[in-house]
């Protein structure tokens, strides 16, 4: 049984009745829409015309909002229904960002997540959806899908219909039938200077407007619903600070395979620096999270389907690894580890924090990948990206911490030697994942906001020109492995990389969905 819906847009008459029904059925609260209707006009005065198209949950057979949610608050009925429990829901926004269509929204009374159901409770008593009781010229069907002799399978079979975002593959179970194209693809049809009752939000005026001047006969959409980004600053900052944290570590593993060399800015700098940016790394996810006291849910409600637990898991690991690297360093400091203790214990710790260290710095790419309404964050080479930011941050700022602990010329190269390397890496993979074809229109529209829209200051600045000059500064100072222009280096690369990841996350989120 796969229930689904189909909506007749050539008979709708765009009177609202079914957004009035699902916000009096739901008690959704005033500004949020489990279900709505969307006006675009196209052509010129005299000769215009207004087309439907009504919004909401596609309740698809290969939900992504279901594989994301890290505590099964989103799942799929045997019947094909996607619903919620609100009740496991920590209000992380992952579904936000997974579900291709902007059907789900974080409820401003609960918050949690919530979306359309399908009207279960009345589909459990046997009953319609309230938007199909209540609208006056029946263009909305539900039925079985999967019965060839249901009315819904009938009238998809006798007529031509469409659905939204194909391209995503998520197989949705809303068929459109004499939509036009525009009205259903968001990229068609930017918004105007205003709508016809209300003014568009912000998000989607910038975007519109960096689209440039189009004709006036050219489709606009003139009436839609709000979605602001649902990751703001602090998704940013965990990118920045996570990778500090597993740079840190990750460059002094490398430093003990290198040279074997234990001075002080390995045994203790490097998991000190871990160990505090793993805690603000930490406190930034918990604190974006719209019910922060359920964050224990990701543990005992786990979804393992979720790259959102499996990656909490191994930030969890890895912060007790550097835990116990920052102890034995303490320890062997301190004399209470004799000399060959120390090296026994750093001989087997290199190797557990190598791959630990690798895993946390880019499972986050794995995350990002499973929000699959975002195509700017899909990339191949993600996962490598993160790694080697991973390396240009850690570098960094161990030669920023070496201003205190002096090491000695060797480290001191050695360090110069991977963030220069690290810098280089990542201008190579930049270009690489933003600059030339793009597998969709989307992620090609998310790069141009990135690179020449209003993000175009943190890419060049940030990511870029940041990058070039620390590899001067640092490559200048090699030769005499000069610790204070390696730490300014250091210094200038952190807010360089945090601007980058400000744009990439931005950017990711501004092309509109609906």
């Amino acid at each position: 049984m796969r229930y689904g819906f189909a909506i007749d847009q050539g008979t709708c008459i765009g009177c609202h009745a079914c957004t009035v029904a699902c916000k009096t059925e739901h008690k959704v609260p005033v500004g949020q829409f489990r279900t709505w209707v969307k006006y675009v006009e196209k052509g010129a005065f005299p000769s215009t015309r207004r087309e439907f198209a009504v919004m909401r949950c596609n309740h698809c057979s290969d939900a992504p909002c279901v594989a994301i949610c890290p505590t099964k608050a989103l799942f799929k009925r045997p019947d094909g229904i996607v619903d919620f429990d609100s009740d496991r829901c920590i209000g992380c926004k992952s579904c936000l960002q997974a579900c291709p269509y902007d059907a789900i929204y974080i409820d401003d009374e609960t918050h949690t997540a919530a979306k359309c159901n399908f009207c279960a409770h009345r589909v459990d008593q046997g009953q319609e959806p309230a938007c199909v009781v209540v609208c006056p010229t029946h263009s909305i069907w539900v039925g079985d899908l999967d019965d060839p002799k249901s009315g819904i399978s009938r009238l998809i079979a006798e007529r031509p219909t469409a659905v939204r975002s194909p391209e995503q593959n998520t197989h949705p179970n809303v068929f459109y039938l004499g939509a036009d194209r525009v009205a259903l693809d968001p990229l068609e049809a930017p918004v105007a200077d205003t709508y016809i009752y209300s003014k568009p939000d912000d998000q989607r005026l910038e975007y519109a407007q960096g689209q440039g001047k189009r004709p006036a006969e050219a489709a606009r959409t003139t009436l839609n619903t709000a979605h602001p980004r649902p990751w703001g600053w602090r998704v940013s900052g965990y990118l920045w600070t996570k990778s500090v944290a597993t740079g840190a570590l990750l460059v002094a593993a490398l430093s003990l395979v290198a040279n074997g060399r234990m001075g002080p800015e390995v045994l203790l700098a490097a998991p000190a620096v871990a160990l505090l940016m793993a805690i603000v790394t930490g406190v930034l996810l918990i604190w974006d999270l719209k019910r922060p006291e359920r964050f224990l849910y990701i543990f005992l409600k786990a979804n393992p389907t979720s790259w959102l637990v499996w990656g909490t898991v191994a930030f969890s690991l890895y912060s007790v690894v550097s835990g116990v690297w920052l102890l034995l360093g303490v320890m062997g400091s301190a004399g209470i580890l004799g000399h060959s203790g120390v090296a026994l214990s750093f001989e087997i710790l290199r190797w557990v924090v190598l791959p630990v260290a690798v895993v946390t710095a880019g499972y986050s790419a794995l995350l990002f990948n499973q929000a699959e309404g975002r195509d700017l964050w899909q990339s191949p080479i993600f996962f490598w990206h993160l790694l080697d930011q991973a390396l240009l941050a850690g570098s960094g700022a161990l030669l920023l911490v070496g201003l205190l602990t002096s090491p000695v010329a060797a480290e001191t190269r050695f360090l110069l030697v991977i963030l220069v390397c690290a810098a280089v890496g990542h201008l190579l993979l930049l270009t690489m994942e933003h600059v030339g074809h793009h597998p969709s229109r989307q992620a090609a529209m998310a790069a141009k906001l990135m690179i020449l829209g209003p993000y175009a200051k943190e890419f060049w600045l940030g990511a870029v020109a940041v990058p070039v000059l620390v590899i001067a500064l640092a490559s200048g100072s090699l030769p005499g492995a000069l610790i204070a222009v390696g730490a300014v280096a250091g210094a200038i690369v952190q807010p360089g990389l945090l601007a980058y990841e400000t744009a990439f996350v931005r950017a990711g989120q501004d092309v509109p969905l609906s």
